[in-house]
């Protein structure tokens, strides 16, 4: 059985919520205390563990997502319309513990953002199997039960006439938040309930500037739930009121934008951080309580970004070149540790020959990092002294 950091992940690593929720809070406080110092004690150089390929060839994706309780990589592939025979568009399953490619799940339609929550009911068994969740480019929430994964999903009509695309979960309210970014005439976020016997859709925040929302200009990307707030926080890359962009903090049941923070540098990825801080793509990290910028960290960027609990470090899917990760402290002076180069550009961009990413995930249980490259493949990198094989980078 694996170990588990759930609780640190679900409630944004808050020991005050984990006491609050569990009678045996000091002895969960020493717990993670122990585990986070043994992991920490681990730590060594990255190197390049090896490079998972994908069947018919990985040519475009989009967000990917660690479950590390099951060991599990999933990753939002677009497809490949040009090979022979054309490869559809579909889920790709990685095992992280054995860093082995285990099968796709073919859909109707392209895949964007992805998630697993648990379903409504389960006890803590890890074995359990999850419901995945991705994002649909005809503006549909898909709902896979990966305990059958190749039956016909439940797909939600989110009402756009554009992609659905990256999402998070309340697992208190048992809700998804998931954002048609490209929608017009206005992007808007759709919260779907997941409880049982059916998901079915909520309610909408349009971002037009009506009702007291946020205008956007710019679309609407990573989103993240905090447990210790109970709220979700959506990084806005501009709005008419901030043109360098803001954080929205959106309550869930009542589906309404409760606070506004502004930022510097106009964010795409967003993660929560130990200390109640929220860390963007383009660097500007945040605190919760007062929504202040309390620093900002040069030389990283683009689009997904990953905070992983087993090292305390965030990874940025791209960098500012589309071939790299920026590596980042999760922890005050938030330092940019390193830049692993995962691509390579052969042609001036944009080109589609490029080897690029703009994708991460980490696996807590080992500090394997999955970075999706086109044409090459799933890279798996690591950090950890006694998992790691291969050259260092």
């Amino acid at each position: 059985m694996r170990r588990t950091l759930a609780i640190s992940g679900l409630l944004g690593g808050s020991i005050l919520t984990v006491a609050l929720l569990f009678p045996q809070a000091a002895q969960v406080q020493s717990w993670q205390a122990t585990v986070g110092a043994q992991s920490k004690d681990k730590l060594g150089p990255y190197k390049l563990v090896t490079t998972i390929s994908i069947p018919g060839d990985l040519t475009g994706f989009d967000i990917s997502w660690v479950d590390s309780e099951s060991g599990r990589y999933y990753l939002a592939d677009s497809g490949n319309a040009a090979a022979t025979p054309p490869v559809s568009p579909r889920i790709d399953v990685i095992d992280t513990e054995h860093d082995k490619f285990l099968y796709s799940i073919p859909l109707s339609t392209r895949p964007n953002g992805v998630l697993t929550i648990r379903k409504v009911g389960d006890d803590d068994e890890e074995d359990q199997p999850r419901t995945l969740v991705a994002g649909g480019a005809d503006s549909t929430a898909i709902f896979i039960d990966l305990a059958h994964p190749f039956a016909t999903p439940l797909a939600v009509s989110t009402g756009g006439n554009h992609r659905a695309d990256e999402l998070a979960y309340d697992p208190l309210d048992h809700i998804i938040l998931i954002a048609n970014d490209q929608d017009t005439p206005a992007p808007f976020v759709s919260f779907i309930n997941t409880a049982n016997p059916s998901f079915y859709l909520l309610g909408k925040i349009v971002y037009d500037g009506s009702l007291g929302n946020p205008h956007s200009t710019g679309g609407i990307e990573q989103p993240v739930w905090d447990g210790v707030t109970q709220r979700f926080y959506i990084a806005i890359p501009k709005t008419v009121a901030n043109p360098k962009g803001e954080v929205d903090e959106i309550n869930p049941t009542t589906m309404k934008v409760t606070r506004v923070f502004p930022t510097t540098c106009g964010p795409a990825g967003l993660v929560l951080i130990p200390g109640q801080r929220l860390m963007t793509s383009c660097g500007d990290v945040l605190a919760v309580e007062t929504g202040a910028i309390l620093t900002t960290v040069a030389g990283v960027g683009r689009d997904e970004i990953w905070f992983n609990v087993g090292d305390d470090r965030v990874y940025f899917g791209g960098g500012l070149d589309r071939i790299s990760v920026p590596v980042v402290s999760g922890l005050s002076p938030y330092s940019l540790i390193t830049t692993l180069t995962v691509g390579q550009i052969l042609l001036p961009p944009p080109n589609a020959a490029n080897h690029t990413t703009h994708s991460v995930a980490a696996d807590r249980e080992n500090n394997r990092i999955f970075v999706p490259v086109t044409h090459e493949g799933v890279k798996v990198y690591t950090n950890d002294r006694d998992n790691g094989e291969g050259p260092d980078n």
